[in-house]
């Protein structure tokens, strides 16, 4: 504190000379014990206190935070003792306590549930907190005291937070000059600034682009429910008698699949398409395209050549080229297949005397009379079966129990951010309780798109911290009484975002920077996609999937249908993740600044010269649009998840082959992946479950693509 109010007292003293240093003392406790995210929270396992919290908490917070972080992070550095790892690691990784529980509750809100102060506060924010990092990871005595401790004195967990720390103050800077340093920390600042930018205005195309239809008869094809949705949007939205499709963050948007009107599919998909480059405020071309030069002179000053090749280096990838290798090995094999589909759907159209080319927007609605005229399958036919609430416990935790052990109980005293949000507590099989979990399912217009797991307390046993997790998702909010049912594919989401519940779950570390999620992104999603498998289970599947209803059990044969029709439309949907996987890269990879072209230019010509401009597939995310690599932390990344995918059917196969996803497979899955989170070399882990790396092959069976 004396670092803090010594601050205080020289600023104050220049323009109050009468303030007592004891009234600085107690306005600065008076915020202390005032502001409840400076609190450690009372509630379990530090559940955060959303009854307490005010938008007007955060600032405050924020100022007394960070002036406490930094007078910890000068101590450590000017500490006169010899460098050890107690006194310089651990000091660091135990450092900034109510800087981390002030943003973690600040940026779930701001993801999940936000408003324009919130974004001000964000916007004004950015830059500071990126010049806070940079004073840690660009600072040269820091760095010299963890330069100085012996790594052969330390082992396990020890070591791997020792190396963890300077692999951050290496990739961050801490080798370069001082004038070098200054530019980074410039660079740095309106990298933050930038980004903060293009997710309020992304929020706004996203918000501006919801097509406002007049009539009903515009929408035949969707049901009632979903009809009256559409009427209850506009409504809100101030169009009473109208009809309001909101977008999803993705290119393609669900209803296509069901609206039977060509013009209005074309409307939905072209709103999608075009919704962040209408030269308005939610118009985010400038901003990305001056993210993307910045990110390339970072990437200079570092001495690489891209900002892909500085950005892999802690990735199991390490360099753009295995990754690059990895995506070019399943692009054409996924474009081939991709045009056999088309042929087929074009067949479909002519058959049906259309008189039309096959385009983007018919792709989904002709693709599921094709399913069903292949394997008698309809997505309407089997949508009745999976109502969320009872998918979630009678699928996803029942499948939970199943694979772990792990049971659930509904919380309904703890406070929560939204009335629509729901929390549980966790049991291991033991019959402990090891996590609190929430739950946010429903799209709302102050939401990001998409769905994803965040934490608001991480676990860490040095810290006697046990996980504190969300689950967010952007399904339709049920009115009128209506079940709220989704699709197979929504169900699918289900079980993967739950699968990153339970890597953070499971997490048995030591320290918080190593555990559970915290592991590289092309390794992250490894978990999460296993989890996918346990959907078709037989056993599960037969538990969850029940008619809204009549109450009966989803009939075997409908399950055959739904298992044959598994690599259905496989060519399409590889093709639009590599397309964007391998436009993320592009950006990134550009090694001249006067190689970057404007951004609907440089999209199309990266996606030809890579063979994935197939007019009828788009990218999943158009560059204008495409939040997980300008706004996410996802930046020469997304080709993570055809990494991971590969890592998972690997694992896959070798489940199959060792009896399915027993309580052992999966209990051994707990042991070697989901528990060791960054503690281990992740590499040694996976060959230590399975016995051999990871093999293209399975992801191009798995897939139907050979």
């Amino acid at each position: 504190m004396r670092f803090i109010s010594k601050i205080v007292l020289t600023s104050a003293a220049v323009f109050v000379a009468s303030l007592s240093v004891s009234s600085i003392y107690a306005q600065k406790q008076s915020v202390k014990t005032t502001n409840p995210l400076l609190q450690r929270s009372t509630l379990q396992y530090q559940a955060p206190r959303f009854n307490l919290i005010k938008d007007e908490h955060f600032k405050p917070a924020f100022v007394y935070a960070l002036k406490v972080h930094d007078q910890e992070i000068t101590k450590i550095a000017t500490n006169k003792a010899k460098p050890t790892f107690a006194n310089t690691v651990v000091a660091l990784e135990t450092s900034g306590v109510d800087l981390n529980r002030a943003t973690s509750a600040f940026y779930n809100l701001t993801g999940s549930n936000t408003n324009p102060t919130l974004q001000s506060v964000e916007a004004e924010y950015a830059p500071i907190f990126s010049a806070h990092n940079d004073k840690i990871y660009l600072n040269s005595q820091l760095y010299s005291r963890f330069k100085a401790i012996d790594l052969k004195s330390l082992k396990g967990e020890d070591k791997k937070l020792t190396e963890y720390y300077l692999q951050k103050f290496e990739l961050a800077g801490a080798n370069l000059s001082p004038a070098n340093k200054e530019k980074m920390k410039q660079i740095n600042g309106e990298l933050a600034s930038l980004s903060t930018l293009y997710g309020s205005k992304l929020l706004i195309a996203r918000k501006n682009g919801a097509v406002v239809f007049d009539n009903a008869k515009d929408l035949d094809g969707m049901s009632a429910a979903e009809i009256a949705a559409a009427k209850l949007n506009a409504t809100e939205a101030g169009q009473d008698g109208k009809y309001l499709i909101a977008l999803l963050n993705t290119t393609q948007q669900p209803v296509l699949a069901s609206l039977t009107n060509r013009a209005s599919r074309e409307r939905i998909f072209k709103s999608s398409w075009m919704r962040a480059e209408k030269n308005d405020d939610g118009d985010t071309r400038e901003v990305l395209e001056k993210i993307a030069k910045l990110r390339l002179q970072k990437a200079k000053l570092m001495g690489k050549k891209s900002f892909a090749e500085w950005k892999l280096q802690d990735q199991m990838a390490q360099t753009p080229a295995p990754a690059m290798e990895l995506l070019a090995k399943i692009a054409a094999p996924a474009v081939a297949k991709s045009k056999i589909e088309a042929k087929e759907i074009q067949d479909l159209i002519n058959t049906q005397k259309g008189g039309f080319k096959l385009e983007p927007w018919d792709w989904d609605f002709y693709s599921e009379q094709v399913r069903k005229a292949k394997y008698d399958l309809d997505e309407s036919e089997i949508k009745p079966y999976f109502e969320i609430a009872t998918v979630l416990e009678k699928g996803v935790f029942f499948a939970a129990k199943q694979m772990y052990g792990i049971t659930f109980k509904e919380r309904n005293d703890l406070p929560v951010y939204h009335p629509d949000v729901k929390v549980y507590e966790v049991f291991d099989n033991d019959g402990s309780s090891i996590a609190i979990y929430y739950l946010d399912f429903y799209t709302r217009d102050n939401k990001n798109g998409g769905a994803w797991m965040n934490t608001f307390v991480n676990q860490s046993h040095y810290l006697k911290q046990k996980p504190v997790i969300v689950n967010v998702y952007n399904f339709s909010k049920p009115i009128d009484g209506n079940p709220s049912l989704i699709s197979f594919d929504d169900v699918t989401t289900m079980f993967h975002e739950f699968g990153h519940t339970l890597h953070g779950l499971f997490a048995n570390q030591q320290y918080e920077s190593l555990s559970g999620t915290s592991v590289p992104r092309d390794y992250v999603e490894f978990p999460s996609q296993i989890n996918e498998h346990a959907a078709l289970d037989p056993t599960v599947l037969k538990n969850y999937a029940i008619h809204y209803k009549t109450k009966e059990v989803i009939p075997q044969a409908l399950i055959d249908k739904i298992k044959k029709a598994d690599t259905f439309n496989k060519g399409y949907v590889v093709t639009e993740l590599l397309a964007a996987a391998t436009l993320d890269m592009a950006w990134h990879s550009v090694e001249k600044e006067s190689d970057f072209k404007p951004t609907l230019e440089f999209e199309k010509e990266a996606l030809t010269k890579y063979g994935l401009l197939v007019n009828e597939v788009p990218t999943r995310y158009h560059t204008p649009y495409f939040a997980h690599i300008w706004g996410g932390g996802y930046s020469a990344g997304y080709y993570a998840y055809t990494w991971s995918k590969t890592l998972d059917y690997t694992v896959y196969d070798w489940m199959e082959a060792n009896g399915g996803m027993t309580r052992e497979n999966c209990e051994r899955f707990r042991k070697y992946i989901l528990s060791v989170g960054n503690s281990v070399d992740l590499n040694k882990a996976f060959k230590d479950f399975i016995g051999k790396e990871m093999q293209v092959e399975s992801y191009l069976k798995n897939a139907g693509l050979n």
